[in-house]
């Protein structure tokens, strides 16, 4: 069809109908404003109604292969210079002042003095051209220090300095990557830092969360900074508050725990060192509920400043470690295998005892105590208040603690 026939209304319908989904533009962007401009002159585009100009819209948009937006801007233009041309500019972009000549030196100088800070290069261009007299240097020592950073980013400058070399995979062989397997026994530990709150951009101190992963025997130390000047004495004594003999440590991958330091102190202990494995959650996941369901819930999400960490410490080893070891009754998982031999885990309400008991259910257990602990020691412990009068006693030694802290007398929720 000869699109210049096409003079009516019901022919631009007939034409999109015939035509359908196929696309026709036209030979070039100078014809088809041309064109345009026609078609809106000849139906006289303003006086029509609404569906009307929907329909010249689309005819447009089929034979220009315009979107509906740019077909919109052509026609207010037009009608409001008149006519429709083409507005295209050719630039050139900005000058270069910096040549190819200048990033080489640049690339050169750089791999001299093993690619010092910007401002030291620029001060090393202005003496090489001001105090040696090498010219070459002379636009080098203009430069602006963000540009210079500029052209150490170009590509013409990668030419010059990139070198590739194989990736080499990174060997830590701090600590064992896998979940550790306690087989039933005590003293294989899952541990975490808690950290308690920042203000003002001041950290607040951290706490140090042990719990055993068969008898759920927990022992929170709290420190000013997780930092070796603090971590290594921490880490000693509570190995030592636990009433039997540590045989594994298991950390995520944080840095306070996965270090020589450590992992020395560990290997004087004949204690075996694990780390959490890669996209595997549930390897520390114990110690990470008890975090919740201990620690934040009864020290709240506060910052509490640094200074206050012995006194924090010494609520913890006087109300918090006995209670919650003596006195708090924790759910232990029945496992069970389905016809797959997939793990399932019951809990169930006849299993639930306080870790001290569960300490004392397991067979032989007098075998994992240390030397010089004993049951009837740790009974004493146990029995010497109830557990209300243990809860007791720890919501007063709370409010205590934070009225020392924050001095006000409320007590924390």
């Amino acid at each position: 069809m000869n699109i210049k026939q096409i003079k009516t209304l019901d022919q631009v319908e007939d034409f999109l109908i015939s035509v359908g989904s196929a696309e026709i533009s036209a030979s070039s962007k100078d014809e088809a404003y041309q064109w345009i401009a026609q078609v809106l002159r000849h139906f006289r585009y303003r006086r029509l109604r609404r569906p009307q100009k929907a329909l010249i819209q689309r005819f447009l948009m089929r034979v220009t292969g315009y979107s509906r937006q740019q077909l919109t801007r052509l026609i207010k233009r037009f009608f409001t210079t008149g006519q429709l041309r083409r507005q295209q500019r050719t630039t050139h972009g900005f000058q270069g002042v910096y040549t190819a000549a200048d990033v080489a030196l640049l690339a050169g100088i750089d791999a001299l003095h093993e690619t010092p800070s910007g401002p030291m290069i620029k001060k090393l261009c202005e003496r090489a051209c001001r105090v040696f007299g090498d010219q070459r240097y002379e636009r080098l020592a203009q430069i602006s220090v963000s540009h210079l950073y500029n052209l150490r980013a170009s590509d013409h400058y990668r030419k010059h300095r990139q070198s590739y070399s194989k990736t080499r995979p990174l060997n830590n062989a701090i600590g064992e990557r896998r979940k550790p397997y306690p087989a039933g026994q005590p003293g294989y530990l899952r541990i975490d830092s808690v950290h308690q709150g920042d203000q003002d951009g001041i950290k607040g101190l951290y706490h140090i969360n042990a719990v055993d992963e068969v008898t759920q025997f927990q022992v929170v130390f709290t420190v000013e900074r997780i930092s070796e000047q603090f971590m290594i004495p921490a880490l000693e004594a509570m190995l030592d508050t636990f009433p039997f003999v540590i045989q594994g440590f298991h950390a995520d991958n944080g840095s306070e725990y996965i270090n020589k330091r450590v992992a020395e102190m560990l290997g004087k202990l004949h204690v075996e060192f694990t780390k959490s494995r890669t996209r595997q959650t549930n390897d520390n996941a114990l110690v990470e509920s008890k975090n919740g369901s201990v620690i934040r819930k009864i020290l709240g999400y506060t910052h509490i400043p640094q200074r206050f960490a012995p006194h924090v410490n010494g609520f913890n080893m006087a109300h918090l470690v006995p209670y919650i070891n003596y006195h708090r009754p924790c759910f232990f998982p029945l496992v069970e295998f389905d016809g797959k031999g997939k793990e399932r885990k019951k809990y169930l309400y006849e299993n639930m005892m306080t870790p001290y008991d569960k300490l004392k259910s397991l067979d032989d257990a007098e075998q994992y105590l240390k030397p010089g602990v004993s049951f009837l020691a740790l009974d004493a412990i146990a029995l010497r208040v109830s557990d209300n009068e243990a809860a007791a006693q720890l919501q007063a030694a709370r409010k205590q603690l934070f009225e020392t802290i924050f001095g006000q007398k409320t007590a924390a929720r």
